[in-house]
């Protein structure tokens, strides 16, 4: 190894963050149950193959409409957040919209659509802006980066006077429309995510189908809802044309508005916003009681919860490293050759495509209600996009060896780890706070993180109570966030080398549900 990079002081200090990380991992690991809890893992495991091998549809027509709504719910809720991120782009270096996109942003879906249930009920609406509102802040800061980051040429060609939305129309957006476009795309793949894990509180996708099947033991049933969720996001970027979208947005306003809403009680709005949301020391008019009120939650409930979620996401990043470290070489065919590179892609490919909500859930059929199976679901969906990633990175390395380069695991410990030491580093500081956020939702699976807390509060009905508790998950959001870019200043770890500007959030997740992201 030359002396100067033997000798960098930044590899040295990426080291000793890598350490410390590894530190934290085995901490939590002490920390964590991971206990299996499963009455009989062996035979539900046996049961579960059984089912996926020899798939069985039913009832057709529920599992097409509830197909067809996975993908309304989508689309209308990626239209409405990609619509309002449009429009917020351009104000996002206004601080209240920054700060406001952060709060929105910082939320979970499931989350979002908990509280909007308290008014909307289970309707159309109720997940339409559960999607769109946390969607509207990664798309106003994604989109606010992409009109930065244009090239300012043809702004400087206009005469002085040119007033800024003229700038705007004809100077910038014209220039990153593409990656614009390509940045929704991923979004409505990580929309049809959102849809079916909405199922699970439910609203009537494919996650509802899911879940039914799987409490039922209808095991082929549940197989055939999961090919026929992989059969919708897999060829995306066959079937979601542009020219069509029109087309596609009608038809799902269409199927929306066929979905019968429970009816909900008269002036639910006016409770909810003078009632409900106001805190109940608040409500009585005892002001002096506030404090001791917010000190109970804060001591009883969501510092506990923030706790076991950052024990839970600790664990859940170790594993996300091991799992990209190992199998990033799986898609290289100098690694694996050309069929075992063909195998890799489709195994990262079907781990970044499962949401790890709906992992989890199915693997908790098997191993019991302990962290064992939000850790697994986290870091084998990270793990995976991270892999991703990497092996695309290193394919593009791979053309710059020499033909008579070492292949196979020379090739990946001697070459391909060592230069990519820094990437790797990188990743998973932009997944970490994913999976900090993440590690919150399992919550209402019966993981005692602060989503947990949440969930019982707002099935009690206690939404001041709900609010409070968000509110810590928003801040500890934010912190990780900080921590996150502070280091990766520090350490000068920037974007990775060969991947295009618009295939960078899709790979690092950092602009898919995060403060960061």
């Amino acid at each position: 190894m030359p002396a100067d990079t033997r000798h960098d002081p930044r590899r040295a200090s990426r080291s000793r963050v890598l350490a410390l990380f590894g530190m934290l991992t085995l901490a939590a690991l002490l920390l964590a149950d991971l206990r299996i809890l499963g009455p009989d893992p062996g035979r539900m495991l046996a049961a579960m193959a059984e089912g996926l091998l020899h798939p069985r549809v039913t009832d057709l027509a529920a599992l097409a409409e509830a197909a067809g709504l996975t993908v309304a719910f989508a689309l209308c809720g990626v239209g409405l957040g990609a619509g309002s991120g449009l429009l917020l782009a351009p104000f996002y270096r206004l601080w209240p919209v920054r700060a406001a996109c952060i709060a929105v942003r910082s939320i979970h879906e499931l989350f979002w659509a908990l509280l909007l249930m308290q008014v909307t009920g289970l309707s159309p609406l109720t997940g339409i802006l559960a999607i769109g509102l946390p969607y509207a802040g990664i798309f106003a800061k994604v989109f606010a980066e992409y009109l930065d980051e244009a090239d300012p040429a043809a702004d400087r060609a206009l005469p002085p006077a040119t007033r800024p939305l003229v700038r705007l129309l004809y100077a910038r957006l014209p220039l990153v429309l593409r990656d614009m476009a390509n940045y929704t795309l991923y979004r409505i793949e990580c929309g049809l995510r959102s849809a079916a894990v909405l199922g699970f509180i439910g609203l009537p996708t494919l996650g509802f189908l899911l879940e039914s099947q799987f409490r039922q033991a209808l095991y082929a049933e549940a197989a055939a809802v999961l090919g026929v969720y992989l059969a919708l996001i897999l060829p995306l970027r066959r079937w979601m044309r542009w020219p069509l979208v029109p087309l596609y947005l009608a038809a799902s306003v269409w199927l929306l508005r066929g979905v019968e809403v429970p009816p909900m009680g008269s002036g639910v709005i006016w409770r909810f916003l003078t009632e409900d949301i106001v805190p109940a020391p608040l409500r009585q008019g005892d002001w002096a009681a506030l404090p001791g009120w917010l000190g109970r939650i804060v001591e009883g409930q969501m510092l506990p919860g923030i706790w076991t979620t950052l024990v839970l996401s600790q664990v859940a990043l170790g594993l996300t490293a091991v799992v990209a470290v190992i199998c990033f070489p799986l898609i290289v065919p100098r690694v694996t050759g050309r069929i075992g590179a063909m195998l890799g892609h489709g195994m990262l490919v079907l781990g970044r495509t499962v949401p790890d909500y709906m992992l989890a859930f199915i693997l908790l059929q098997i191993l019991g209600p302990s962290m064992l199976p939000a850790v697994l679901a986290l870091g084998l969906h990270n793990g995976a996009i991270v892999a991703h990633l990497l092996g695309r990175q290193s394919e593009g390395i791979c053309a710059t060896l020499r033909p008579d380069a070492p292949r196979g695991l020379t090739l990946w410990g001697y070459e391909l780890l060592p230069r990519l030491f820094a990437n790797i580093l990188a990743l998973l500081l932009y997944r970490w706070e994913i999976i900090v956020r993440d590690s919150a939702i399992f919550g209402l699976i019966g993981v005692a993180t602060l989503g947990f807390h949440v969930d019982a509060a707002i099935q009690e009905l206690r939404i001041d109570r709900a609010l409070v508790l968000l509110s810590g998950m928003v801040a500890l959001t934010l912190v990780i966030d900080a921590i996150s870019r502070r280091l990766r200043h520090r350490l000068r770890l920037t974007a990775t080398p060969g991947v295009s500007r618009a295939v960078l959030p899709e790979s690092l997740g950092a602009d898919c549900i995060g403060a960061v992201r």
